[in-house]
């Protein structure tokens, strides 16, 4: 039977978080009353010549360096002609021959391949268009979007399945995160993505028919639309079918696509060079002083963290996966001297708090100052609390921000020290447990982390788990 390979390329655009538009002086702020961030310039007005944003450029050139791409050393504009209902000049300036930056690199990694290099092919400015509002009855349009600032990188097709693609995309976000240069907020339309799929037999190195497809407005969308489409195309290849070349829509309620429009090619779009904007020379001297400038990049941060910190290289890619839990980890790192300690809670109970409760990283330090978990973790060290007991702790204070020494006298939650109690307990779990006893007795090692269990149970978690062994195999007289 045949087999078929599955080649994915993405289109990623970033808006660039620029105070204004990319041609003109209007301000580029998200949810602002519709058509109130427009000027003629922006609106196509005759007689109206745009200007290049400096802070664009500069941003722009930022992002390509961080990918490892060539910054081209002269750049031009380009007008996009088609029909855009949302885009009053009915063009759109972006680049087309001459790009800002190309040939550059992302490296992924998937439980089924250690690391994989994936090309960028190019990374180039072009204005955003505005927003369409359709309802029952009509569509409106709110040109405040239209002239925002865009970057555009588009991948080789590199990627081989969705779950690379996924990957691909965490990557391309947490560098922009890094960069600081877009807030990368998907439901506002800051971070979009398109992505071309095609399925060829395995072993062929020519590509198969592509489709393209849009409106995934999340990382889990997107991964969802290319399995689906996976399935579709493979399922028309094996009933003997073929491809269409078009463009197809997302369904995130249905769960599938559907066709929006047959799939333009360049020549489409009738490209010819913008004549309001002369080309722009980039020096050398530009480009070095932007990489000098550039931030610790998540790939050079997670073998330092290795390092330095002694973490594995799984717990250093999910420290650096993310600039705020990297910082919040470093900042208490400088203050414990168990950055193993800090890691652990950080990747478990914590990240589960705030993915229950949609928290975005960015808050963490609000609702839980790093000192603040340094001070739980220096009651565990000093026996006053067990780390069951922190666990307890630990949900109150990302709840109310109370410290854990408030926390602990609020609620007596102090471990139990005294042991006179706890070998009194501990008799109590013996003559109830006479059958487990003769287990642990017998050499069950189960069987004694039943008693010290039953315990805890008693103890309501306040007792050292580690005293508690130790007592009962000193009343059982066993080693």
């Amino acid at each position: 039977m045949m087999t078929y390979e599955t080649v994915i390329g993405l289109e990623v655009h970033v808006q660039l978080n620029t105070q204004t538009k990319a041609f003109c002086s209007c301000k580029a702020e998200f949810g602002q009353p519709a058509n109130t961030q427009t000027c003629p310039v922006c609106l196509g007005l005759p007689g109206t010549l745009p200007v290049l944003n400096k802070q664009y450029l500069s941003y722009a050139a930022c992002v390509a360096l961080a990918l490892d791409c060539k910054v081209a050393s002269l750049i031009k504009f380009d007008r996009k002609n088609y029909f855009y209902p949302d885009l009053p000049k009915n063009y759109q300036i972006s680049q087309y021959d001459k790009p800002l930056a190309a040939n550059g690199f992302i490296l992924i990694k998937t439980p089924e391949i250690p690391q994989k290099k994936i090309r960028i092919l190019r990374v180039h400015m072009e204005e955003d268009a505005g927003k369409l509002i359709h309802t029952a009855n009509s569509s409106l349009v709110d040109y405040n979007r239209a002239g925002v600032p865009l970057l555009e990188i588009v991948s080789e097709p590199d990627l081989n399945s969705a779950e690379e693609a996924y990957e691909y995309l965490k990557q391309i976000k947490s560098i922009l995160e890094y960069l600081e240069v877009s807030d990368c907020d998907m439901e506002k339309g800051s971070l979009r993505c398109d992505a071309n799929i095609s399925l060829r037999p395995k072993g062929q190195t020519k590509l198969g028919t592509k489709t393209e497809l849009k409106n995934m407005n999340s990382f889990k969308g997107v991964r969802n639309a290319l399995n689906h489409e996976i399935i579709r195309q493979e399922k028309l290849l094996k009933e003997g079918k073929t491809i269409a070349q078009e463009t197809r829509l997302w369904d995130e309620s249905k769960q599938k696509t559907s066709t929006m429009r047959t799939k333009e090619e360049a020549h489409d779009y009738r490209y010819f060079p913008e004549p309001d904007l002369v080309p722009f020379i980039i020096d050398e001297q530009t480009i070095n002083s932007i990489k000098a400038a550039l931030p610790e990049l998540p790939y050079a941060k997670m073998p330092r963290l290795i390092r330095q910190y002694g973490l594995s290289e799984y717990d250093a890619g999910v420290i650096s996966s993310d600039k705020h839990l990297a910082l919040y980890f470093e900042t208490a790192a400088k203050n414990y001297p168990n950055p193993k300690a800090i890691c652990n809670w950080l990747t478990g109970d914590i990240l589960n708090y705030l993915n229950s409760n949609n928290i975005e990283l960015e808050e963490l330090t609000k609702i839980l100052a790093p000192e603040n978990l340094i001070s739980m973790l220096q009651l565990i060290d000093n026996n006053t609390i067990s780390g069951k007991i922190a666990k307890e702790i630990l949900s109150e204070m990302l709840a109310t921000g109370e410290n854990a020494n408030e926390i602990v006298k609020k609620k007596n939650l102090s471990q139990i020290s005294d042991s006179a109690l706890l070998e009194k307990i501990i008799a109590e779990v013996i003559n109830e447990q006479t059958k487990v006893v003769e287990e642990v007795k017998s050499g069950k090692d189960k069987a004694l982390m039943f008693l010290v269990g039953q315990v805890m149970k008693k103890t309501k978690g306040k007792a050292n788990p580690q005293i508690v062994n130790s007592f009962i195999k000193e009343k059982l007289k066993i080693n």
